[in-house]
């Protein structure tokens, strides 16, 4: 088990980025959370297996039909456990 923390910049709020994010990670079987940050930006930490971790990655890299994705910052680390099922964060 591993864990992806991400920061998605770009014109990634007000566009379902958050909600894209969160169902493609339930389809996924991830756990983790979603959020936007006051900078702009969206910030999510997921745990689950690597295919299924680098899956929702390139899914980042893309977005959902109305965001313009400039770059995924993201860090790997192994899983530290204590998160539920995938959610937004506020």
């Amino acid at each position: 088990m591993e864990r992806l923390h991400a920061i998605v910049r770009g014109d990634v709020q007000g566009v379902g980025f958050r909600y894209f994010v969160q169902r493609k990670a339930q389809q996924l079987g991830l756990r983790g959370w979603v959020r936007n940050n006051d900078d702009g930006t969206v910030e999510l930490v997921a745990e689950g297996g690597r295919g299924e971790l680098e899956q929702l990655k390139r899914a980042l890299e893309e977005g959902p039909r109305l965001a313009r994705v400039d770059r995924v910052e993201t860090r790997w680390s192994e899983a530290a456990g204590g998160l539920d099922r995938f959610e937004l964060a506020w």
